[in-house]
């Protein structure tokens, strides 16, 4: 066997396990005069252990805060939505709306442009819609309307259209079937020749289908006979109820509270 063997043998055992003593013989070298076949035996290596690693210590857990010192998160909240609001104004009629009235006043009607007032109020449509509506009516009767305008609105009653009756070009009749609310409409009285009310801006029609001009069997418009029989039904004004009760605080008068006819869109400030 070549001498280097066994010191190779001495360098792999030192390194992998770090033994104290190798016993090694080289052929030929034998100071104890051992048979020559002991020397052909391999030497006797000793098998180098892996140390056992020392376990890490398991790292104390940190005591879990109790519900009390937990941050209550909470449901998250949306913003509460802003209240609709009612808004209004009170203008005299400037050029623009009087261009706007060539059918409802002309010269002759009973009262100047110059007492009237266009007013613009808020109110809810059928929908649930807050709508800018408008209207012209005397002067002396402007602020009055929209505090009525004001409390309709806090009730929630519902107005399907309030436009001036000259978009239907002044016609009542045509105002009435699209369910429009109007005031000042310079003209004669249904079946007369007196002026209306309606002429003086001291009348106002509210939701006329729902609240239908009756006389005996003629119904106007005709979409009202739908609601002849009063009963309680989105819009329709009744004796007594809020809406009747809004209009007589500020001094206005039902018709539906007449004999015949019975108008029970129509309020005014004298009763007729």
């Amino acid at each position: 066997m070549d001498e280097r063997g066994p010191l190779r043998t001495l360098v792999v055992l030192a390194l992998a396990g770090g033994l104290t003593g190798v016993a090694a013989c080289t052929a030929g070298e034998s100071d104890d005069g051992a048979d020559p076949a002991s020397s052909a035996r391999p030497p006797t290596t000793s098998l180098a252990r892996t140390p056992t690693p020392s376990a890490s210590p398991s790292p104390t857990p940190s005591p879990s805060p109790s519900p009390s010192q937990r941050p209550s998160a909470g449901p998250s909240r949306s913003p509460t939505p802003a209240a609709p609001t009612f808004t209004s104004s009170v203008t005299t009629i400037d050029d623009e709306i009087a261009v706007r009235m060539h059918a409802s006043w002309r010269r002759g009607c009973p009262v100047p442009l110059a007492d009237l007032r266009y007013v613009q109020v808020s109110h809810v449509d059928f929908d649930g819609v807050v709508r800018q509506g408008e209207l012209v009516v005397h002067e002396d009767l402007a602020d009055g309307i929209v505090d009525v305008f004001a409390r309709l609105f806090a009730l929630g009653y519902p107005i399907r259209s309030m436009r001036l009756v000259d978009d239907f070009g002044a016609d009542d009749t045509a105002s009435m079937d699209a369910d429009n609310t109007s005031a000042f409409n310079c003209r004669a009285i249904t079946g007369g020749t007196a002026w209306s009310e309606h002429a003086y801006g001291r009348a106002l029609d509210l939701n006329p289908v729902e609240n239908p001009y009756v006389i005996g069997s003629h119904v106007a418009p005709r979409a009202g006979r739908a609601f002849v029989d009063r009963a309680p039904a989105p819009g329709v004004i009744r004796a007594d109820d809020e809406v009747v009760r809004a209009f007589a605080a500020a001094g206005w008068r039902w018709g539906g509270y007449w004999d015949s006819p019975t108008d029970y869109q129509h309020f005014s400030t004298t009763g007729r």
